[in-house]
């Protein structure tokens, strides 16, 4: 609640005990001034018993913003470490890929001399460039 923001909390609760104060001594105010005194102080009454609830309820939900904060923040360190994990993972499949594919480019340069004077297509580069494909 806005109000909450620019009122210190103790206000409420001086306000509650005013207003019960207040219907407690109306039995010893004239009548003239009784009806307007008890209304001035049931109001106080519910407003502190309404803003003492709104207190308690602003106080519950930063008690659980902040636990869920700390539960983000042990989640992005967990995060960050599985995030390195796997970037080292793909360095290492991608290092293997890469010489693989090396070795299969100079597997294929060693026998292209061998064929070079034909032009028909060897039955080594087809298996070549199938285990170039395979995972």
């Amino acid at each position: 609640m806005w109000i909450l923001k620019f009122l210190p909390d103790w206000f409420f609760y001086v306000l509650l005990f005013i207003g019960i104060f207040g219907l407690l001594i109306s039995k010893f105010i004239p009548s003239y001034y009784k009806t307007a005194v008890q209304a001035t102080c049931a109001f106080f009454v519910v407003f502190g018993v309404y803003m003492a609830g709104a207190i308690s309820n602003n106080n519950e939900w930063i008690a659980r913003v902040k636990e869920l904060e700390a539960k983000i923040a042990q989640a992005e360190a967990e995060s960050s470490k599985t995030n390195t994990e796997i970037v080292e993972k793909v360095v290492v499949k991608r290092e293997y890929y890469k010489q693989k594919g090396n070795d299969v480019i100079q597997y294929i340069d060693r026998e292209v001399v061998k064929y070079d004077n034909t032009c028909k297509i060897p039955p080594e580069f087809i298996e070549a460039h199938n285990k170039a494909a395979v995972k």
